[in-house]
């Protein structure tokens, strides 16, 4: 999935080139690019499959040069992730009836892939013989309020464990509750399944979007296929494929989690990437080159200057990119929506 637009990453992420584009750790990857990478040894790349935003589609073309280019779906709206990959879905089972299928973010950041290999195997081992949803669960190492959470209830086979229910996300007080109980993991958005799985599934919990699939089905590989496809699509329901399919299969046994700790990360603002870069020994995480005097605990990513000064500052987030210039008290990010439309 890579159609979202990162807002909360302006001035790096912006709607015309997103933050699942941009080498954002400074590594020379983009998220993207390291989201394929990982599954090196599970999946060869003619098995991947990417749903974009249209805008987004040569950009997708150009940095996973080795994609068939039917296998890029470029939505013509934006409706959530139930319809995103109910439609990539429906396609790989036109091509696979017995296809095995991960779906994953394409801006989330994995500090280990050897350990996130080991366990997409174990879960795609788990759904090749199971009728079951498997999502992956993160070992949760603070009491996090900015994700959602995955109760589980028993052991069922292995690694793999029953999901009670799925929780939305917590205030403080609640998320504490959930690290000391001991038996709630973070949803990471990545899930597992076979696809006959989801497609029955899909077509029990959520019949608006299965129907308007079946639809868009009929003309795969015909000569209006482009034409159906954005008839159809942006009048598909706007909805999460957690509240359409995972909650309510859930609530009837059918979802299973692999628990994980591969170094996760979503990535969703400049709290996160401070988080994941190496940082100096005053807490300062550097992207570019970039010269820091008396600060401390800032983020600073600005790869594309010649060169950088700072002196004096204190948690702050400063960036540059393409004429924009962000500098920011940490403390007050979650304002960075409101200055990126002044």
């Amino acid at each position: 999935m890579a159609g979202g637009v990162g807002s909360r990453f302006w001035p790096l992420s912006t709607p015309e080139y997103p933050k699942q584009f941009i080498d954002i750790l400074g590594c020379g990857r983009t998220l993207i690019q390291l989201t394929v990478d990982r599954f090196k040894g599970v999946a060869p790349i003619e098995n991947f499959w990417v749903v974009t935003n249209a805008k987004y589609v040569d950009i997708v073309k150009c940095q996973i040069p080795g994609i068939p280019e039917n296998h890029i779906l470029a939505e013509p709206e934006v409706r959530n992730t139930a319809p995103c990959i109910a439609w990539a879905c429906w396609m790989i089972k036109a091509e696979d009836e017995d296809a095995n299928i991960v779906v994953t973010p394409s801006d989330a950041v994995v500090m280990n892939p050897e350990e996130f290999r080991r366990v997409i195997k174990n879960s795609l081992e788990f759904t090749a013989n199971h009728d079951a949803i498997v999502t992956i669960g993160i070992k949760p190492s603070r009491p996090e309020t900015g994700y959602g959470y995955v109760e589980i209830v028993s052991q069922e086979e292995g690694e793999i464990y029953r999901v009670k229910e799925f929780k939305e996300k917590p205030n403080r007080e609640i998320a504490e509750q959930y690290l000391k109980a001991g038996n709630f993991l973070w949803n990471a958005g990545i899930f597992v399944w076979n696809v006959q799985t989801i497609f029955y599934s899909i077509t029990q919990y959520s019949h608006q979007i299965s129907s308007l699939m079946n639809r868009i089905a009929q003309a795969f590989g015909a000569s209006n296929e482009r034409e159906v496809v954005e008839g159809l699509f942006p009048i598909c329901e706007k909805i999460s494929i957690d509240y359409a399919v995972m909650e309510p299969a859930s609530k009837e046994g059918k979802v299973y989690t692999h628990p994980a700790d591969f170094g996760w990360s979503d990535l969703g603002n400049w709290a996160s990437l401070h988080d994941k870069l190496q940082k100096d020994e005053n807490g300062n995480g550097i992207v570019g080159n970039v010269k820091l005097y008396e600060c401390n605990n800032c983020v600073v990513h600005m790869e594309d200057a010649q060169k950088v000064v700072l002196q004096g500052l204190d948690g702050y987030i400063v960036s540059e990119k393409n004429g924009q210039f962000l500098v920011c008290q940490r403390a007050e990010e979650q304002r960075i929506r409101e200055f990126s439309i002044i």
